[in-house]
């Protein structure tokens, strides 16, 4: 795909990863759709982009109607809809049993409803605005959809049990959606991050930052956002890669704690 002219969803696009990928996208001529609920930094990033290249929409992912209709007005604005890429998520700290008895169910719910469904809401919906395409090659393309798992999927650690779940959903969808949208053009991808430098990881004291580093085979240091963004690029441009998690996470494999 030549992202030249395409048009590209991002949620979470307001910061982080997904802020990343918004300027490595209009980097390569693409339009952006920034679906986040801070507006404030996603008109920080408007000011310096363009308008004429990236708009926000206040957008909660699990909620079907604020998706539909944003999807509607990104077709509405730009004549169409190419890339759909899902970084929206969120995370707790809560062990199955522990000394405040068992996991409450309801803070269970909200990470699966955010992460999981919210994944898949807006990755069905943004499919099929994509079906509507004319195919833009030879072989029946008409877009690409890129979620984003973690490496808690597969060795999630001591407390991340709802968000391990949530993100081992992400990838064990890719494969069937990708199968599921084949007939359509659409290709499914995912991203698999290992420990990224966010400004999340600029609380931590200066020790366990750099266990954190250590802990990372090589190189030793956490992945950049921007490495994230290269990899959705890569992902949306080649054509071939269709129903793939690809880590990137520096050969990290978590330990229990």
């Amino acid at each position: 795909m030549d992202l030249q002219g395409k048009v590209a969803i991002v949620t979470g696009g307001a910061s982080g990863l997904g802020e990343a990928t918004v300027r490595a996208y209009v980097a390569k001529g693409a339009k952006v759709a920034i679906f986040d609920m801070n507006e404030e930094r996603a008109n920080n990033i408007i000011s310096e982009l363009g308008a004429d290249n990236v708009a926000f929409y206040n957008v909660n992912v699990t909620n079907e109607e604020s998706v539909q209709s944003s999807i509607n007005d990104v077709v509405a604005k730009w004549g169409g809809l190419h890339i759909c890429n899902n970084y929206a998520g969120i995370g707790n700290a809560i062990k199955t049993l522990g000394k405040d008895g068992a996991f409450p169910l309801d803070a269970y719910k909200t990470v699966i409803e955010v992460n999981l469904i919210g994944t898949f809401n807006v990755a069905r919906l943004a499919a099929e605005q994509m079906a509507k395409n004319d195919p833009y090659d030879g072989v029946n393309a008409r877009g690409v959809i890129i979620n984003t798992a973690s490496v808690a999927a597969y060795e999630g650690q001591v407390g991340q049990v709802a968000y391990s779940s949530s993100k081992g959903g992400v990838v064990g969808m890719t494969l069937p959606m990708a199968r599921d949208l084949a007939s359509y053009g659409i290709r499914v991808n995912t991203i698999v991050p290992g420990l990224i430098h966010t400004p999340l990881f600029e609380t931590l004291p200066e020790a366990a930052y750099k266990s954190l580093e250590n802990s990372v085979v090589n190189p030793k240091r956490l992945g950049r956002p921007e490495e994230i963004a290269h990899l959705s690029v890569m992902m949306a441009e080649n054509e071939y890669m269709n129903g793939e998690c690809i880590r990137l996470d520096g050969a990290i494999r978590m330990q229990p704690r």
